[in-house]
């Protein structure tokens, strides 16, 4: 019998607004759609939240033995992102402010985006599809909706009819809006009277003369809407009506509400049956923006080298501190928040380690089968991850209780024990192996001794081997940070 079989999955359906229990579609298989990023810049803090959480799930949906098709788009189309259908297109200004291609850009942030997950131990979705990969499928897209109705062709664009569609349909299913508060959050600007209706978003867009990214299309010279690829590429690979689909929670509306009018246009479906929205991460209590500073970004929690913490962070200590909070919850980062995590993940990998020198008794004074169930209960309870690390820690005070005498296990409990950890700890949330403590000591104490060396050459006047030994030091990942109280070092997570 499959692990999923034996085990209530209850999902928080920002559909119905209440947790459901899971029922695939199909018996055995899910299909997962999640909304990539828009690669025209270093991917935020927040960003990988919400893309953790899903592998995460992702994890999780795999240790019950489901078969899971993960789609997962990069959107590289240069679309107008910031509204429905209007705003900066945020890639082509890039490619203009540094003078180069627009899939210039598109390929560093898209490698870029591939480092960071990668660092932080992200399995690969099953498809990663990309908006320009899918123009054609798109294009005919419009034509069925055209063909339905509800879009219509002006001066070479065209807009999905919303008041059209709200006649047999609802549109603010998702978001709970009404068409009035639709119309009153729709700006009309200089360009956009051309649409009917203030809530009516692009589906294409006739590109001006000094547009770098367009295509041809029935309509005009132009690029699809940013709300289309997502409606494309996930009918595609999972079909007219598929199980989940995700995303943060300002994806909710326009772009998902959107979504569900475009696919239903089309197919005359609900597109999908349990969706499902991410959180925000705040930063010591306020919201992250790039302009204020209140920022801080993967690479540099990981190097240290951030006003907003002292030192660097291991890529599992991140994951860890993140799992710590569930998804649908509101996380704040701190370097007093980040700093405990690292505690109570070191505790946890040291637990790890003395589980492998438990002696075996005859009998077992704890209930290892009460235990494991509680693991599976907080992960079935909509991947309620900080239960789950509350029972990882009950575990590592049983552990803690054999190791001292004060209980006993026997063989088969210890093998359910290690299995059971190992799946949690490894293979759902993802984490890996703190380095060895006597590799730590051999690098302190490496770094120590050039500080030595490098203090005498300052005090010789030496700068010029002062400074060979701070960058060669910074080359391998160790930053040197030199105060009125001395020389301090943080070294980065890859070291």
């Amino acid at each position: 019998m499959k692990k999923h079989e034996q085990n209530t999955l209850e999902i928080y359906n920002s559909l119905s607004k209440k947790k459901e229990v899971f029922t695939p579609i199909k018996k055995g298989n899910i299909g997962l759609y999640v909304c990539g990023p828009t690669v025209y810049s270093d991917v935020h803090l927040g960003n990988v939240r919400t893309f953790m959480s899903f592998d995460t799930i992702f994890r999780y949906l795999k240790h019950l033995e489901y078969k899971v098709r993960y789609v997962r788009n990069i959107t590289d189309a240069g679309h107008l992102v910031d509204d429905a259908d209007h705003g900066d297109d945020k890639i082509v200004k890039k490619a203009l402010l540094e003078k180069i291609e627009p899939m210039e850009v598109v390929q560093r942030y898209t490698v870029g985006f591939h480092d960071i997950l990668n660092k932080l131990n992200f399995l690969p979705p099953s498809i990663e599809p990309t908006a320009t990969g899918h123009i054609v499928e798109q294009i005919e897209m419009i034509k069925t909706i055209i063909s339905k109705g509800l879009a219509y062709v002006v001066n070479g664009s065209v807009y999905f009819d919303v008041l059209k569609y709200n006649e047999t349909e609802n549109y603010g299913i998702l978001s709970r809006r009404n068409i009035e508060d639709t119309m009153e959050n729709s700006r009309v600007l200089d360009g956009q009277s051309e649409k009917k209706n203030p809530q009516d978003f692009a589906l294409w867009k006739k590109a001006s003369e000094n547009h770098l990214m367009h295509w041809e299309s029935p309509w005009s010279v132009g690029f699809p809407g940013w709300h289309l690829e997502c409606s494309a590429m996930s009918t595609k690979y999972l079909g007219n009506k598929f199980d989940i689909h995700g995303g943060g929670m300002d994806l909710k509306f326009p772009h998902h509400e959107c979504e569900i009018a475009q696919s239903k246009a089309c197919n005359h479906t609900e597109p999908v049956n349990y969706w499902m929205h991410t959180n925000m991460l705040t930063l010591n209590g306020q919201k992250m923006s790039k302009s204020t500073g209140n920022n801080i970004l993967p690479d540099e929690l990981m190097s240290g080298d951030s006003k907003h913490i002292s030192k660097g962070y291991s890529p599992s200590v991140l994951r860890f501190f993140m799992m710590q909070a569930h998804y649908r919850s509101i996380l704040d980062f701190s370097g007093t928040a980040i700093d405990a995590s690292e505690k109570g993940y070191n505790k946890l990998m040291t637990s790890i380690e003395n589980m492998e020198v438990l002696n075996i008794s005859d009998k077992s004074t704890v209930d290892i089968n009460k235990w494991k169930d509680s693991c599976y209960k907080a992960m079935n309870d909509d991947f309620n991850t900080p239960i789950l690390i509350a029972n990882l820690f009950e575990a590592s005070k049983i552990i803690n209780s054999i190791k001292e005498g004060k209980q006993s296990i026997n063989k088969h409990d210890y093998i359910i024990l290690k299995e059971t950890i190992n799946s949690f700890v490894f293979e759902v949330l993802g984490l890996e192996k703190q380095e060895k403590k006597q590799n730590n000591i051999a690098l302190e104490g490496s770094v120590e001794l050039l500080i030595k060396l490098r203090n005498q050459a300052r005090d010789n006047k030496d700068w010029a081997m002062s400074d060979q030994i701070r960058d060669e030091l910074l080359a391998i990942g160790i930053q040197l940070k030199d105060s009125k109280d001395g020389t301090s070092f943080t070294v980065s997570a890859s070291v």
